[in-house]
């Protein structure tokens, strides 16, 4: 399987923040943001293995720096830093701009973890991915030491599970 460069995985997606997204502090609401996100994860992935079904295993972690206002427009830049076997990593910078003085911030970047599945709906092989910039190269190095987390709290998470309850606490 040839591996691909990251820029080809890159999904770019700009939106205006609507009235409707709004909390009570007149911001982006973080779970819509979080949708955005995964939306835009879910296009990476699928343009890194050209495979019609990759799902989320997990978000990894979601950082809410600056507000989003109804004033700004939101894009979302996702591609993949990371691949295993099965599993691909895709980052998300969030950059938010104020559209009257063209001010540009990171609003929020998140790391998900998606798995490609095949038509027998097992996890299907993904391309290695190969780093250009030196944005990618920091992302691409740095992701070892963001698996070795993410299968410490995988374990922490089944260890979790096994000691909680499924009764009816309402019983």
């Amino acid at each position: 399987m040839e591996s691909k460069l990251m820029k080809d995985t890159r999904v770019v997606q700009t939106d205006q923040v609507l009235i409707n997204d709004l909390n009570n502090y007149h911001s982006l609401f973080g779970g819509v943001l979080m949708k955005k996100m995964d939306a835009c994860a879910t296009l990476a992935a699928r343009r890194h293995s050209r495979i019609k079904e990759c799902v989320t295993a997990s978000t990894d972690s979601v950082h809410f720096i600056t507000p989003i206002r109804q004033s700004d427009s939101v894009c979302i830049e996702a591609f993949v830093t990371y691949t295993g076997k099965s599993s691909m990593e895709i980052f998300c910078k969030v950059i938010a701009e104020e559209l009257e003085t063209g001010e540009r911030r990171i609003a929020a970047t998140a790391f998900l973890t998606f798995v490609a599945i095949g038509p027998d709906k097992k996890p299907a092989q993904v391309p290695k991915v190969i780093p250009e910039t030196d944005e990618e190269i920091y992302l691409y190095e740095t992701s070892s030491e963001r698996v070795e987390i993410k299968e410490l709290k995988r374990q922490q998470n089944k260890d979790l599970i096994s000691s909680l309850s499924i009764e009816k606490p309402w019983d």
